[in-house]
């Protein structure tokens, strides 16, 4: 029977919590701010005996991540963590675990790229990798990333996924902030998750495979990566299944978009990650006012729900998408793929973009009144969207 307690804890330590909890039998890892005490109280777990996971602890990102996709393709279930420059550093590694379909859960502490050398938060890392074939999800609060990390672990050895998923808290404001959240106990979760039972596992010497072969020429690599889409797309039900079961089991709701106030919003903000919240905060301010704003949060990036995001977008009067990284194209990355998923509906929603918070820049409750304050006059007919705009900046 499900039993939970509160508890006050950072991000970082429920992931890590998480991670205990569905007890992967191998973890690689190397510290980096702002994600080092995931791996650190991890560490803290095995040594007191709590989960009898092999913890290899390796020379750099890189190694990890190979240690992981080696791991992996044995049949273990593997988890690691990591952020920022140590994701870049993977890079290689990260097309290798998704092109040989391994179901590895890796936290991503969201954290600015270099140069000029950066510590504090945005989504520079996890969307330089967008397309690197791995599923990711976004966490609001500590909350969502202790859920997230569990469900991750269903969701990446579901047999119709079979792909590895990141998990996205951002750095420093939901990682190493207190906050207030419920932790299920252990024999729940054990249930949950249930026990990994890989296939085309190298160990498996009845049932002999190859990994990671040469397709050159001519060969299957086009195949490969033809069903490598299939498997992303089908994850989607995947997620709402498991994330619909989760909820039920939890109490606490997920959707691969999470609105607030759209039922009758004639404007509204899409963004990502803990901005949400001073979003909504300031949308309930002027909906006490009258104004009919509403706010849209993405919680599974890849695969990207296209298709619920037009549905819940498509009558609007006019729309914010609020990129925390540059792409250096025409939008930021998330406003790209809303822009796309609006793009067949009948009607054009006027979008504009706002580029925010880039290297932790604080997201000011002005600078989200300024933005509603902004699509009140596009949807008055006062202003045109016009050109992507940066939110904050001097």
């Amino acid at each position: 029977m499900l039993q939970q307690k509160t508890v006050a804890s950072t991000g970082n330590s429920l992931v890590a919590e998480a991670m205990r909890q569905c007890a992967p039998d191998v973890m690689a890892a190397y510290p980096i701010t702002p994600q080092t005490t995931i791996v650190e109280e991890y560490a803290k777990f095995v040594a007191d005996g709590r989960v009898h996971t092999e913890y290899v602890t390796v020379e750099s990102e890189h190694s990890a991540m190979s240690a992981c996709v080696g791991a992996s393709a044995a049949g273990a279930r593997v988890m690691t963590a990591t952020c920022s420059q140590g994701l870049a550093f993977m890079w290689e590694q990260l097309y290798i675990a998704a092109g040989l379909r391994l179901p590895i859960v890796m936290a991503n502490a969201n954290r600015a790229l270099a140069a000029p050398i950066n510590i504090h938060c945005d989504h520079s890392d996890v969307m330089g990798c967008r397309d690197s074939g791995w599923l990711i999800l976004f966490a609001e609060t500590a909350q969502e990333a202790y859920d997230n990390t569990i469900m991750a672990t269903r969701i990446a050895e579901h047999p119709d996924v079979l792909l590895p998923v990141m998990t996205c808290l951002d750095g420093f404001i939901t990682t190493h902030s207190i906050d207030r959240a419920q932790v299920m106990d252990d024999e729940t979760v054990k249930g949950f998750v249930g026990e990994y039972r890989a296939t085309n596992m190298l160990l498996d010497t009845d049932n002999p495979v190859s990994h990671g072969n040469f397709a050159g020429l001519g060969g299957t690599y086009f195949e490969f990566k033809k069903q490598h889409r299939q498997a992303m797309n089908g994850a989607l039900k995947v997620v709402k299944e498991v994330g619909a079961e989760f909820a039920e089991l939890s109490g606490r709701p997920f959707g691969v978009i999470e609105g607030w106030g759209m039922e009758d919003a004639e404007t509204a903000i899409v963004c990502i990650g803990s901005t949400a919240g001073n979003a909504r905060h300031v949308a309930r301010e002027l909906r006490a006012k009258g104004e009919k704003v509403g706010v849209l949060k993405v919680r599974c990036f890849r695969p990207f729900p296209a298709a619920d995001i037009a549905a819940a977008l498509k009558r609007l009067k006019a729309v914010a998408v609020l990129d925390r990284s540059e792409s250096f194209g025409e939008g930021g990355p998330l406003f790209l793929e809303v822009r796309s998923a609006l793009y067949d509906l009948e009607t054009r929603v006027p979008l504009v973009n706002y580029i925010y918070g880039l290297g932790g820049a604080d997201v000011r409750l002005e600078l989200i009144e300024r933005v509603f304050s902004d699509l009140s006059d596009i949807a008055a007919g006062n202003a045109a969207p016009g050109a992507l705009q940066y939110l904050g900046t001097r």
